[in-house]
């Protein structure tokens, strides 16, 4: 049977059609992020941290730092102040870091401390810090560290983690200086900030945590398990106030997400 012309036609114009979507689905490769990972964001009605956020304190001798939720210039925070004090505010978490190995985060400082040195046990105190703790596979430790942690353990506690970073809102060190923390090299320190130029107001930062953390402890496999804020002076025994706000990790390709945190938080 001869199918009449116009069907012929119209049937060669779908089979062209399919065949040109498929050439262009050939050509282009979708990519697909990973979703946004929120850690901390807060709710100024609220004055308290929400769970699972708490206070954590390795030295027990020192004052702890307060923390509360208040509202900044249109941003929900947790506010720090310490007073010669020293206290985490952290959380558990689990991040993939190879999905999302970026944190971002604001941060804002009255001012900071003026006589902290970042060299020194005596001042080693910052007016803002992000704290993030590891774990480490077996074979990136050696048996002196292991030996070492196993004596801090008995001394601080058993929630001292394999390695740490410590994002710092410093005195007068340069920008993206990394050293041991004066007590420990498992801990340690890179400064984001320095000085006071940029005290009272919201600033907003983008770490590669992956990249950090295989950088500074020779190792691709470490494992994100706690975020904390902090403000401390119980060394130089001052008084600082600093916030934090909109927490949250994101692929590489993905942009920092403070607009929306924004409307969140101004709700």
């Amino acid at each position: 049977m001869t199918l009449p012309l116009q069907i012929l036609r119209k049937s060669n114009s779908q089979i062209f059609c399919y065949w040109l979507l498929r050439f262009y689905l050939s050509c282009f490769t979708f990519h697909t992020f990973a979703a946004e990972v929120t850690v901390g964001k807060f709710d100024a009605s609220h004055s308290t941290a929400p769970p699972p956020w708490q206070v954590i304190r390795f030295d027990k001798s020192a004052p702890p730092t307060s923390y509360s939720v208040q509202e900044w210039d249109g941003v929900a925070a947790i506010e720090a102040r310490a007073e010669s004090s020293m206290a985490l505010l952290g959380r558990k978490i689990e991040i993939n870091l190879n999905d999302t190995p970026i944190l971002c985060w604001r941060w804002r400082v009255d001012h900071v401390v003026k006589n902290a040195d970042i060299y020194k046990r005596s001042g080693d105190d910052y007016a803002a810090r992000v704290y993030l703790a590891f774990t480490l596979p077996e074979e990136a430790m050696s048996l002196t560290t292991k030996a070492a942690l196993k004596i801090a353990r008995s001394i601080w506690g058993k929630e001292l983690p394999d390695a740490a970073i410590n994002y710092v809102w410093d005195n007068k060190h340069p920008i993206g200086l990394q050293i041991p923390n004066a007590y420990t090299s498992r801990a340690q320190m890179i400064v984001q900030q320095s000085g006071n130029t940029h005290a009272g107001k919201w600033i907003e930062e983008r770490v590669n945590v992956k990249s950090d953390v295989s950088k500074l402890f020779s190792t691709d496999k470490a494992k994100l398990f706690l975020i904390a804020i902090a403000a401390d002076s119980d060394n130089t025994h001052e008084s600082v106030k600093s916030g934090f706000a909109d927490l949250h990790f994101v692929s590489d390709e993905q942009s920092c997400n403070f607009s929306a945190a924004f409307k969140s938080a101004s709700k």
